[in-house]
């Protein structure tokens, strides 16, 4: 990981540990290319979590919106779900 991806990680967690009181509701939001088994790692990520996963294709087809409303335990569990994710290709977190 290269030093700005590690300082965006690390500033994300101060905000959340110093915005939030954990644990809280936290809301993930993905673009990716619309590939089922792309959408199946997130989904599956969030297995017994009780997670409410929403997707939404795009008009064309070509990219899914995946948004994930689920409890998290911390900012650091926060920060470990986009780490995960972030080996997936041309996903896009919001």
């Amino acid at each position: 990981m290269d030093q700005k991806t590690e300082d965006f990680y690390k500033r994300l967690k101060e905000e959340l540990a110093n915005s939030t009181v954990w644990p809280s509701e936290y809301l993930f939001k993905f673009i990716i290319p619309s590939d089922n088994h792309k959408i199946a790692i997130i989904e599956n990520s969030f297995d017994n979590m009780g997670a409410v996963i929403n997707t939404n294709a795009s008009k064309n087809g070509k990219y899914t919106s995946i948004s994930v409303n689920v409890t998290m335990k911390s900012a650091q569990a926060v920060v470990d779900k986009y780490q995960e994710f972030s080996t997936i290709e041309g996903i896009i977190s919001l």
